[in-house]
């Protein structure tokens, strides 16, 4: 069980695309480890559902620190690419 856990962190982690992205996953999968382990026992469910929701959000503002004045676009057919961001954004 362990190792599809493990598998799953660095397969979601490798997928993300942007610093964003990433830093979400892997505080997501961070914070659902260590809410799952700091959990009261039979609530480790509960627990790793808090941690993941905490960690995401936290990991989103820090991956997002790291790439300032990039914003990610689609064009008509659905590429993505990364340009500046417009001025006050």
């Amino acid at each position: 069980m362990k190792k599809i856990f493990i598998l799953l962190a660095v397969v979601t982690s490798i997928s993300a695309c942007s610093q964003t992205e990433r830093g979400a996953a892997i505080g997501g999968l961070g914070g659902a480890a260590v809410g799952a382990a700091v959990a009261s026992p039979g609530n480790t469910a509960e627990g790793a559902l808090v941690g993941g929701a905490v960690g995401a959000a936290a990991g989103a503002l820090i991956g997002r620190a790291n790439e300032p004045g990039d914003c990610y676009y689609r064009d008509s057919r659905g590429n993505r690419y990364i340009g500046r961001c417009p001025s006050g954004y």
